[in-house]
């Protein structure tokens, strides 16, 4: 495992405390922290070089182009793209939706997406006005690969799935999927949000067209988000949004424009988040992303058998990511995640921007644990211990 004591001294805030305990992070799935390194890219940016990127020859403008068409290269290296594969957006929702809203799905086709989608990778589907169907799970949380095949047929468009599931841990097959998707000539679309923080990813092993993850997830900035596409599919579509820096002429009769990945980003960007999101990108490629991935899932095995021990109801394979769901039986999630707040642990609740899958699974809301590279075992620990005192506090039990 990760030297998570040592890796937390990178982390200003988890010195803190809340609810006078010291703060054990384990929300890392909503949003992760940053380290230093990050922190210090960014004031760095601003404090030395701050300017816009891409109109003008004076020696700020051209150290921020560098900045930022440097991170571009650092990230689409990261999982083994191309810089002009390598869109910058605000988020992965907006990353999404830059393919919804600029992906010709012809009269008649079908989007097929998967009942454990977020929220983000269902609604743009169902905005975009084409017939959307879903595939199905089995009752341990894996994606229904049957359904795939069964459903897939010359009338998909667009297979449209999660890496990892945010609320199960549930890591599919996207290589197989995107296979399947090819094989009736559709496109494949994977939501990484979960997935490129917290493990290798080559987009070029997995095979597929589109790539959407968040850097505020992987210890980047917040309001910066990537959106990887092969480049022929890029060339094929529209604009997203129209405006400074997409063009590559403009008259009062009619626009041409610039270049991928610049034709998708309109106007001036988060170029402070980018040169963040850069930083974030060398911070774990200096742990190693093959290692990062043993230690998550170490931490969820471990986390899944010590709260199992304490009766509570653990949602989702039993190989799965750093993420673990779980309900207290006569508590409800927010009130669980309410009580381990004042022990100083922070985990989610609710649905998890995945009301499907709640669904599915029986269920309205839940708690959810997840890891990153700061985390140990302590913490798990920690978590198992505290949802023990609550139980016993209040007469929790399981049916």
């Amino acid at each position: 495992m990760l030297n998570a004591k040592k890796i937390k001294q990178d982390f200003p805030i988890l010195k803190r405390k809340t609810q006078g305990r010291q703060l054990c992070y384990l929300d890392s799935a909503a949003t992760s922290q940053k380290p230093r390194h990050v922190l210090k890219a960014m004031d760095d940016y601003y404090e030395k070089h701050n300017s816009n990127v891409h109109r003008g020859v004076h020696t700020l403008s051209e150290e921020a182009t560098e900045l930022y068409e440097g991170a571009r290269k650092k990230v689409a290296g990261f999982i083994n793209a191309g810089m002009k594969e390598m869109v910058f957006t605000k988020n992965a929702t907006e990353a999404i939706n830059l393919v919804s809203h600029t992906l010709d799905v012809k009269k008649g086709g079908e989007i097929l997406s998967s009942v454990m989608e977020h929220h983000s990778n269902i609604v743009p589907w169902q905005l975009c006005g084409a017939k959307v169907r879903y595939a199905g799970m089995d009752e341990n949380g894996n994606l229904d690969m049957g359904d795939y095949e069964k459903m897939i047929s010359e009338k998909t468009r667009l297979v449209a799935v999660t890496h990892v599931s945010n609320v199960l841990g549930t890591i599919n097959d996207v290589r197989r999927i995107a296979k399947l998707a090819h094989d009736v000539g559709a496109l494949c679309l994977v939501d990484g949000a979960q997935s490129v923080p917290h493990m290798p990813v080559d987009v070029k092993k997995l095979g597929v067209d589109f790539l959407a993850f968040s850097g505020h997830k992987m210890l980047g900035p917040t309001g910066i988000g990537c959106l990887y596409g092969k480049k022929e599919v890029l060339d094929s579509m529209m604009p997203f949004m129209g405006g400074g820096d997409m063009i590559r002429e403009v008259t009062l009769a009619k626009t041409t424009y610039n270049e991928v990945p610049h034709k998708f980003e309109a106007g001036t960007p988060d170029i402070a988040g980018a040169v963040g999101l850069g930083a974030a990108v060398d911070y774990l490629s200096s742990i190693g992303m093959g290692s990062v991935q043993k230690h998550e899932e170490i931490l969820a095995k471990r986390a899944v058998e010590e709260l199992s021990r304490q009766g509570v109801e653990i949602y989702g394979p039993k190989k799965r990511a750093g993420v673990v769901a779980f309900n207290v039986h006569g508590l409800h999630a927010h009130d669980v995640a309410s009580m381990l707040d004042e022990h100083g642990i922070a985990v989610r609740s609710g649905h998890h921007c995945a009301q499907p899958l709640m669904e599915r699974l029986g269920i309205s809301s839940s708690a959810r644990a997840s890891f990153c590279v700061y985390n140990d075992e302590r913490d798990v620990l920690k978590l198992a211990s505290s949802l023990r005192d609550i139980i016993d506090k209040v007469g929790g039990r399981l049916q």
